[in-house]
């Protein structure tokens, strides 16, 4: 053998043949799958938790513990996902539906749905919790907790005896948050329910069957221009975006109230007394001292204060 064919064979057993490169390539594929799959899972969950950190944070503008009537604009079209439903109770008894209460002469924004002092009650959704509040004897809620949840609802729970979670704190749908009570305006033990969006009340009767302890769609899809509905999953991927005409209608809302904020800045500001006011409290509120706000309104110091009363501050 001369030396050219053993420097050959010497550079050639260096290098794996071609079936040996692709058995090589073969072992190593399953491996580069696999870290494809696991870089998936933790993009996943890295998701999921700035999703769960500030829940439908393209809808809402803002974040408080306060219970908030929001000023910005609805969508024309919001898609809300009723999937990842658990009932906040194990009892299917409606005592009160949503709509007008003749007897109080006012609407009632919820479903009330009996339960005794003590039962359970669990977030309807997975969310974040934004308020944790007692509204006092005899008034209001009582005790109560608003959840925000990525779908764009939030759901509110009132009534109850105890509440067992934070202002701020992640919870998952069917996680227990209270227990159910008798607290604020009831005349007996009931869980108080409300769905909002984006301050929007929305009958939660239209959403869930209560009886069945189900949802009644996969998705329920809002228009502010159109008529509402329920769709199945299959159905709402065939959904047209919105429509040149719905854009144009939203732009011109925002521009009307855009025009009515401007208004009211020229105007003179007005304040609606609520439970537990105090002109102290009202005039700290608007910057101005409690001699002026009495003068404001012709009042003395000593006045008592009525819910519902409009008082001018400025």
């Amino acid at each position: 053998m001369n030396k050219l064919a053993i420097i050959f064979l010497s550079i050639a057993s260096l290098f794996p043949s071609h079936s040996k490169a692709q058995d090589l390539m073969a072992r190593q594929a399953p491996i580069d799958t696999k870290l494809r799959a696991v870089d998936s899972v933790s993009i996943k969950r890295l998701l999921k938790t700035e999703e769960m950190a500030d829940p439908a944070i393209d809808l809402y503008q803002t974040w408080s513990n306060e219970f908030v009537n929001y000023t910005q604009a609805l969508p024309a079209e919001h898609r809300i996902d009723l999937r990842d439903f658990h009932m906040p109770c194990d009892s299917r008894v409606v005592n009160s539906h949503y709509g007008y209460r003749r007897q109080f002469g006012r609407n009632h924004y919820g479903t009330d749905i009996k339960v005794y002092l003590g039962d359970t009650i669990r977030a309807a959704f997975t969310g974040k919790v934004r308020v944790v509040k007692d509204q006092g004897r005899r008034k209001g809620y009582g005790k109560y907790i608003i959840i925000r949840h990525p779908n764009g609802l939030e759901t509110t729970y009132g009534h109850l005896s105890k509440q067992l979670v934070k202002e701020d704190q992640m919870v998952k749908a069917g996680e227990p948050i209270g227990l159910g009570g008798n607290t604020g305006f009831s005349t007996g033990p009931h869980l108080h329910f409300e769905t909002r969006l984006l301050g929007e009340k929305i009958d939660p009767e239209k959403l869930f069957c209560f009886e069945a302890g189900d949802i009644r769609g996969d998705y329920y899809v809002y228009r502010r221009y159109g008529r509402s509905q329920l769709m199945a999953a299959h159905d709402v991927s065939n959904l047209p975006e919105e429509t040149e005409q719905s854009v144009e209608k939203a732009e011109e809302s925002r521009a009307f109230q855009q025009q009515q904020m401007a208004s009211r800045q020229n105007r003179s500001k007005v304040y609606k007394v609520r439970s537990g006011d105090t002109l102290g409290k009202i005039a700290k509120k608007h910057g101005i001292t409690v001699d002026r706000l009495c003068r404001l309104n012709n009042i003395s110091k000593n006045k008592t204060l009525r819910p519902g009363q409009i008082l001018k501050c400025s």
